[in-house]
């Protein structure tokens, strides 16, 4: 069991970056693979991206690479994602997720792996 509380959202300017931040509490964090989601309006939940328990294999969607980077700190059981050079297609409230045990890099990618989910962040840039 694990719940997850993100934060750092904001209304930047393209080019501008943010750090959102995940908190997690529970007993088991370290065992949790997670990953981040986000929905823009009118769109549906899209992958962005996601990281194994220990830290080793990430992944990234195809719109994200090169300029969002996916990070977990275990001791201090937070989840974070570094955007940079955002563009006003980022645009959307991003979501963090967790599941139990160890999925392909391809589950990873799909919302139904996940067993927990935060409230999410609104993320807002501007041209």
């Amino acid at each position: 069991q694990v719940q997850l509380v993100e934060s750092g959202g904001g209304l930047v300017q393209a080019g501008d970056s943010l750090r959102l931040s995940c908190a997690a509490s529970g007993r088991t964090f370290s065992s949790y693979a997670m990953g981040w989601f986000r929905q823009a309006p009118g769109k549906k939940r899209e992958f962005v991206a996601s990281i194994s328990w220990g830290g080793g294999n990430k992944a990234y969607a195809d719109s994200v690479k090169g300029g969002f980077t996916i990070s977990r700190d275990n001791a201090k059981k937070t989840l974070y994602l570094q955007m940079n050079s955002l563009k006003p297609e980022d645009t959307a409230v991003y979501y963090c997720a967790a599941t139990e045990g160890v999925p392909s890099t391809a589950a990873m990618t799909m919302t139904y792996q996940y067993d927990y989910w935060g409230q999410g962040t609104q993320v807002t840039v501007s041209s």
